[in-house]
Order: structure tokens, then C-alpha cells, then sequence
């Protein structure tokens, strides 16, 4: 049986109950880099190219207005619960706000990545999938406009 890389560190898991009370702002923080993983596999594997190219056509996709309007897009889809959690993260205060972004995107971008890292925390991997899927194809026809 495979081991779970953190128990061959030595670390256990969070409970669920325990990743439930981490502030949405933690969701976020590992939302934002799951995401990008998923956003990176599919630039690479669709366009191809070098790497200016590839982190041109990814910035589409990960900043603030596209997801904010990814789940705008979303919202009828999601479960109470999702919701709840992008709430939670929209309505968390943090440090700044990227010059390039208005607060209000920025806030439901944050809600967004919130809700990508509780699930990738709850280990709902097929969920954040079918997520990330819609939100691609949503962006792909923001951008074409």
C-alpha cells in the first residue's frame, strides 16, 4: 500500500473537523497553488509554446476578474456548503489588493481559491476537477470576446 506523502514525513493530517476551523485566508493560500497546477497542465497540454507564451495565456485564467467572474458563472452549481465556503473567503480582509485588480474581483478570487483549497484539503480531488473543468471553459469564453 502506498504511503500518504505527509505520513512518510512523519506529519499526521488535519482531521476534517480540524481543516474546518482553518481561516478561509489558509484555504486560499493552498487554493491558489492547486489551481495554478491545473491551469498549467492544461496551457501546456492545449498551447504549448515557450514559457512567455505559456504564462501570457495563464494569466486568463488566474487573475482576479476571471475567476470572480468564473464564480459568478458557478454559483447555481455549487452546494450550499461551497458556497459558504467562497463567502467566507470574499469576506476575509487581507493585506492588499493587486494594483492590476479591483477589490470586489479580488475578493471572490480569494472565495474561489478558498474553496479550491478546502477541498483539496477534505481530499475531494474529483470534485475540484469538475470545478476547475467548468471554470476553463467559462474563462475560454470570457477571453474569446
Amino acid at each position: 500500500m502506498k504511503k500518504d506523502f505527509l505520513t512518510s514525513l512523519g506529519i499526521a493530517k488535519k482531521t476534517e473537523e480540524e481543516i474546518r476551523f482553518l481561516s478561509p485566508l489558509v484555504y486560499a493560500y493552498i487554493g491558489d497553488a492547486v489551481y495554478e497546477v491545473y491551469i498549467r497542465s492544461y496551457i501546456i497540454n492545449k498551447y504549448g509554446g515557450n514559457v512567455n507564451a505559456l504564462h501570457k495565456i495563464a494569466t486568463r485564467f488566474v487573475k482576479a476578474a476571471s475567476q470572480a467572474h468564473a464564480v459568478h458563472e458557478l454559483e447555481h452549481q455549487l452546494s450550499e456548503e461551497e458556497w459558504g465556503i467562497i463567502k467566507r473567503g470574499r469576506n476575509q480582509k487581507s493585506g492588499s489588493v493587486p494594483k492590476n485588480a479591483n477589490l470586489t474581483d479580488y475578493r471572490y478570487a480569494t472565495g474561489f481559491e478558498s474553496l479550491i483549497g478546502y477541498l483539496y484539503l477534505m481530499d475531494k480531488h474529483d470534485r475540484i476537477e469538475e470545478i476547475v473543468e467548468k471554470a476553463i471553459v467559462i474563462i475560454e469564453e470570457k477571453t474569446k470576446e
